[in-house]
């Protein structure tokens, strides 16, 4: 068992991050590019891939009512702490918002479509009176690959970086075999992460139930079984913590969340499900931190496979990991949580990305509860066959067709997608 690099794994992909996270990356990119140059700025190009660009066209910026990947750049001009990560726009001011639209009034932010096979790729030049500065976000919400200073290249890692191509090689380690043998054998002490995750991510999730924010997905939910219009039971409770969660975070509740392989709604999915059905369940604490361990190793492991950013929505992934949590809870083994990843694959594999925006609560909520019915069918040793769709005879197999999918399957969708998202004409 590789205990260490499990840990490392965790740590490295379970990040805290205010807001969404491409956004976030936006700004993270503008305000490091800001801190080398001299003088007024004059101007900002941003050229970011395709993937990019839908999450952050409509999904509500933490603090304040705007969105838009010119405002995640100005914001980040003005009053980013690159220092801070996906943290970076923590601390917004009014004046800092005026002055952000300011500069978006005044013609100074300029955003294109980059032409890049990459998924994940931000590029934002700052010109200034007295300097300019490239900065180039790539593969990794936080990872710079290239920093150029007036005409003179400060970093450049390009040449060794190449995440797209070898992060599934990085991790091999990950199987359902090793995972499974993980989750049983860590100390808890060694999963700090895993609690902050919990505390976190329920935290926002009870602000959504109490409050109005975006599409009221989790408040419905939560008042439906007040009224007696939805049953109180696993598949609902776990509902509408989860939905309550992506609600306040998708529109600009300011409090953070831990995410999952760079997407705060995937952390979201693969930990309140398992938590909302520990609770309802009477779980003791160690069980439910394992379960909760469990959902985020599997949800990495078909990010792997599919890719950090893709034209599939991640909750279909991060709902799988729920699903794997919730099998152990209600006493799965090794065999129950293989099953559990059949039946989730064989649902909601086809559910595509359409941005980041309020109605990925409903996507959650989708995910949420076939997690739980997943659960329950394996548990009973139902499984979905083999010769069903791009089921296989193992759960490995399934997740490698559906990386398959994303690579090969959806660079058009991806296309068509952001075509509509640009050119529909709203009212």
């Amino acid at each position: 068992m590789q205990y260490a690099e499990f840990l490392g794994l965790l740590e490295k992909e379970l990040v805290v991050s205010l807001g969404c996270t491409e956004p976030m990356a936006i700004a993270y990119a503008a305000a490091l590019a800001k801190s080398y140059v001299r003088g007024e700025v004059t101007s900002v190009k941003v050229l970011a891939s395709t993937n990019v660009i839908k999450n952050a066209m409509a999904v509500t910026i933490p603090g304040i009512e705007g969105s838009g990947v010119n405002l995640a750049a100005a914001l980040g001009v003005i009053a980013g702490d690159y220092r801070k990560g996906l943290e970076v726009l923590t601390g917004l001011t009014a004046l800092d918002v005026e002055k952000a639209k300011k500069m978006i009034a005044e013609k100074l932010i300029a955003v294109e479509v980059a032409e890049t096979p990459k998924k994940l790729y931000i590029e934002v030049t700052i010109t200034a009176q007295e300097s300019y500065a490239k900065v180039i976000v790539a593969d990794e919400h936080t990872r710079v690959a290239l920093i150029e200073v007036d005409g003179k290249t400060v970093l450049d890692t390009f040449a060794e970086d190449k995440a797209d191509e070898h992060e599934e090689s990085q991790y091999s380690f990950l199987s359902i075999d090793s995972i499974w043998d993980f989750v049983q054998n860590v100390s808890i002490e060694d999963l700090s992460i895993i609690r902050k995750a919990i505390e976190l991510n329920k935290t926002i999730g009870l602000e959504g139930l109490l409050n109005e924010y975006g599409l009221r997905v989790g408040k419905t939910i939560k008042e439906s079984v007040q009224k007696g219009i939805f049953a109180d039971d696993l598949i609902t409770q776990a509902m509408a913590l989860t939905a309550g969660a992506s609600d306040a975070r998708m529109s600009g509740c300011p409090l953070p969340v831990m995410s999952n392989s760079g997407s705060g709604n995937q952390g979201i999915s693969a930990t309140l499900p398992v938590v909302a059905v520990g609770e309802k369940l009477g779980a003791a604490h160690e069980p439910l931190i394992r379960a909760v361990t469990l959902s985020n190793l599997i949800a990495i492991y078909i990010k792997t496979k599919i890719g950090r950013l893709s034209a599939l929505c991640g909750a279909t992934a991060s709902g799988t990991g729920a699903s794997c949590g919730i099998t152990y809870l209600l006493g799965g083994g090794k065999q129950e949580i293989q099953t559990a990843i059949q039946n989730m694959q064989g649902n909601v594999a086809g559910m595509f990305c359409d941005g980041a925006k309020a109605g990925c609560a409903l996507k959650l909520s989708t995910c949420t509860s076939t997690a739980v019915q997943s659960a329950v069918m394996a548990i009973k040793g139902i499984a979905i066959q083999s010769t069903d769709g791009i089921i296989e005879k193992t759960a490995e197999q399934t997740i490698a067709n559906l990386g398959r999918l994303a690579a090969q399957g959806t660079q058009e969708v991806d296309r068509i997608i952001l075509d509509i998202m640009v050119n529909k004409k709203v009212g």
